[in-house]
């Protein structure tokens, strides 16, 4: 079975890959990155049940269920998506995890003293794609053991023209491309908004509105490409440790979804 799963419309089309955003077009124009390009070997990703690096926390996160081992943005990304159903606008995918199962690490042994990675809950986590006109639309859904604590983000790169002049505006705040290389690594933070836009240069501009997040951060190396993520926390530029006092709490279901719009 082939493993990309395409959506599209009368103007759209949006490609799949075993989970993974790897293309959205309109009219012919390509707005996400492309895998193999200089930037990042990826096109989208998730950052869960934690964001950011967590080697300063000795790669721990402290819960009520004791201490999980955890590499930076979590252990959701070496786990796979299984497809449960598709049809020509709709695709959705699920990810299971069974508490205390340990996972590979791929940043072991060059980027990580950390072999195997591990979480005290159970989870399911399901990534849900949906076409409709010129939107399309990505929601999560986490079910977990109640009061699990967990920080979520969704980390789609898109495609830039890569002369360095798109902007990027989020309410009355306008962003360079300048003003996020300077924050490196940490990633520039947009916090309390739930919209941003991407002006870009060489083709239409493209809002991304979310539900559940409420913030941003902004991150790249290279003028060709920039990762938009969404957000729940932001754990850069503190000295905060990682425990369940600085995450959000499950309800025992939670939802998210963030949607992208060419205008």
């Amino acid at each position: 079975m082939d493993s990309i799963v395409f959506l599209s419309n009368i103007n759209n089309s949006v490609g799949i890959e075993k989970g993974e955003l790897i293309s959205y077009q309109k009219d012919n124009k390509e707005y996400i990155h492309q895998k193999g390009n200089k930037g990042w070997r990826k096109s989208d990703d998730e950052m869960f049940p934690v964001i950011g690096p967590t080697a300063k926390n000795n790669f721990r996160v402290h819960t009520k269920k004791g201490n999980a081992i955890q590499d930076q943005h979590g252990l959701l990304r070496e786990m796979d998506y299984e497809l449960i159903s598709a049809d020509k606008t709709s695709a959705n995918f699920i990810k299971k995890y069974k508490k205390g199962t340990e996972i590979t690490n791929s940043k072991f042994p060059e980027k990580s003293t950390e072999e195997l990675l591990k979480w005290p809950f159970d989870f399911t986590f399901e990534k849900n794609f949906k076409l409709e006109n010129d939107i399309l639309t990505i929601d999560f859904v986490i079910t977990s053991d109640k009061n699990m604590p967990f920080m979520l983000g969704y980390h789609p790169a898109f495609l830039l023209s890569d002369t360095g002049t798109e902007t990027l505006e989020a309410g009355d705040e306008k962003i360079t491309l300048a003003d996020i290389y300077k924050a490196g690594s940490n990633a520039f933070p947009v916090l309390g908004t739930d919209k941003i836009i991407l002006k870009n240069s060489d083709k239409n501009d493209v809002e991304i509105s979310t539900v559940g997040f409420n913030n941003f951060m902004l991150w790249t190396e290279v003028d060709n490409m920039l990762c938009i993520e969404p957000i729940t926390q932001y754990t850069s530029y503190t000295d905060q440790k990682f425990s369940e006092k600085n995450m959000t709490i499950s309800k025992g279901k939670n939802n998210f979804s963030i949607s992208i719009k060419v205008l």
